[in-house]
């Protein structure tokens, strides 16, 4: 196997439009969309980037030597670190890489499983854009969380039904592809669901746990409880659907303590290190999604290469961990780090 540093060489090598820069901040591919960047001003996805570093880790070096264990759950289901990957499609054209987005699902599910954790997969205006990356979770038992975009209620309905027959683990909508033009206009177009349809779609769901991907306030948290979502991800879309909006740290613990363990809170955006999840864990989180630099280790040596990018983030957790004095995932808590925004 690959270490990650031969595994991004190998990326960037094979990006055509994707930099591969050391820091993964949006400051070289501002507003390239279709592209890695973030829209218009590019200003969303930076401000992911810079919020995180003003979170600081509180050090605590006076403990036991207990060995530390980054086990986590997802609703019921043991996972080794509580670090997912994030849906993403169009791998050809957001990041120039000769790689058809079937054969990157293949490798991302299971990349994720053998790293113990799971796969969030994509979708798209197309029926086969759904139905090729949920096959992939239904040969994986399941293991992975279907990701279905606002369509118009038949079309979302179909999907789900589909990924209950494949059992997965949850499904999840992300509602901020609402935002995206070019599937606002597509064959089957997006469009902004309300507080009744959103009940419905949990209603379709049954038993299996509904996400809502995109919400950003207090008040969209609110509404979501309200819908009877079993989770949400505080998220702003990697900054590609709204320039100057703020960034998921930055609303994130505020969003936690109105939903007071009603659902289960994940985040994204910008996320890169163990350090990064450890802040975001502090602040209440449940589970961090990564993306951009999951998408570059895929591109770069296939399921192998998450394997290697899952590692590397789980071995950065464990030595943040140690160093704050955290024993289990458990023992981050708000006290374990210090925010300046």
């Amino acid at each position: 196997m690959k270490t990650w540093q031969e595994v991004y060489a190998n990326a960037k090598a094979l990006c055509a439009k994707c930099r591969c820069c050391p820091v993964c901040n949006g400051l070289a591919c501002r507003g390239e969309t279709p592209g890695p960047g973030g829209k218009g001003s590019g200003s969303a996805f930076v401000r992911n980037a810079e919020m995180l570093k003003k979170v600081f880790i509180t050090m605590d070096t006076i403990s036991n030597n207990t060995e530390i264990d980054t086990t986590s759950e997802f609703f019921g289901h043991k996972v080794s670190l509580p670090v997912y990957a994030a849906p993403i499609s169009g791998i050809l054209q957001n990041y120039g890489a000769e790689l058809d987005d079937m054969s990157y699902t293949r490798a991302l599910v299971d990349g994720c499983r053998r790293a113990g954790t799971l796969a969030f997969t994509g979708d798209g205006m197309h029926d086969e854009m759904f139905k090729g990356p949920m096959s992939v979770v239904a040969q994986h038992e399941g293991f992975g969380v279907p990701t279905i975009k606002p369509w118009s209620r038949e079309h979302m309905a179909w999907r789900i039904e589909l990924a209950k027959e494949g059992h997965a683990l949850a499904i999840a909508s992300d509602i901020d592809a609402s935002g995206l033009t070019n599937l606002r206009t597509s064959i089957t177009p997006v469009g902004f669901k309300n507080v009744e349809e959103l009940k419905e779609i949990t209603r379709i769901c049954g038993d299996v746990p509904f996400i809502l991907k995109g919400i950003l306030s207090v008040k969209g948290a609110r509404k979501a409880l309200e819908a009877g979502a079993s989770g949400i991800i505080v998220s702003n879309h990697g900054g590609r659907v709204l320039d100057d909006c703020l960034s998921g740290i930055e609303v994130l613990e505020d969003i936690v303590k109105v939903v007071d363990g009603r659902m289960k809170v994940f985040v994204d955006g910008a996320f890169r290190t163990g350090n990064d999840v450890f802040k975001a864990l502090a602040l209440g989180a449940d589970g961090v999604l990564i993306g951009r630099p999951v998408s570059q280790a895929v591109i770069g040596d296939g399921s192998d290469g998450l394997v290697t990018y899952l590692e590397k983030i789980r071995l950065e957790l464990k030595e943040a961990m140690a160093m704050a004095g955290c024993k289990t995932i458990q023992d981050i808590t708000r006290d374990c780090v210090s925010v300046t925004f």
